[in-house]
């Protein structure tokens, strides 16, 4: 099976995200794509990250029903902090009657020389890459297999909807119902 790995935090999850899988899983040859969260991104601060049991949560409950869509906890079982490149060695030892590329932003995948082992991702993996505003210049690395994918984008961004809820501001519309009211009954992100 060709499994599409979306790596984040989602700390939440919100409509952007899952339109993103929504339309790759749609639009290419994967024939899944699995919301792969990680307890704590190295590149990124950890204050106001929501514990990754809970962010979990809201992605399943986002995701449910949906067949093509899978959330992973595969992260929390790996020494910390996460790096991609140990996880995609994990999955392939794991999973060898799959194949896995990753699906990520061009923000992102312009900063892949900051990644551990990112020659080695590059030589070994294939990405799917969604233009970003602001990160149109998509870099050329040798060796990489990379698709570069016209997926309609929404200007959301989970600290925006944070801080919205901070505010004691409705986020109905920018994430799904469900993660909406479980955010709200769980008093997330005050």
């Amino acid at each position: 099976m060709e499994i599409g790995l979306y790596f984040g935090s989602f700390n939440p999850v919100h409509h952007g995200h899952l339109i993103i899988a929504n339309h790759i899983v749609q639009y290419t040859t994967l024939d899944q794509v699995w919301f792969v969260v990680s307890p704590q991104n190295p590149l990124k601060p950890a204050a106001g990250l929501l514990n990754e049991y809970h962010r979990l949560f809201l992605i399943r409950a986002a995701i449910d029903g949906e067949k093509q869509l899978r959330a992973s906890d595969i992260e929390f079982k790996l020494p910390r902090p996460s790096y991609t490149t140990d996880t995609l060695a994990y999955l392939k030892e794991k999973y060898p009657q799959h194949h896995f590329s990753m699906i990520m932003g061009s923000d992102s995948y312009q900063n892949l020389p900051r990644w551990k082992n990112y020659e080695h991702l590059i030589k070994n993996t294939a990405f799917y890459i969604y233009t970003r505003a602001g990160f149109e210049n998509i870099p050329n690395y040798p060796q990489a297999q990379a698709h570069i994918l016209e997926a309609p984008l929404l200007q959301i961004s989970a600290t925006h909807i944070r801080n919205i809820l901070k505010e004691g501001k409705s986020i109905r519309y920018l994430v799904p119902d469900v993660v909406k009211e479980e955010i709200e009954r769980n008093r997330y992100y005050l």
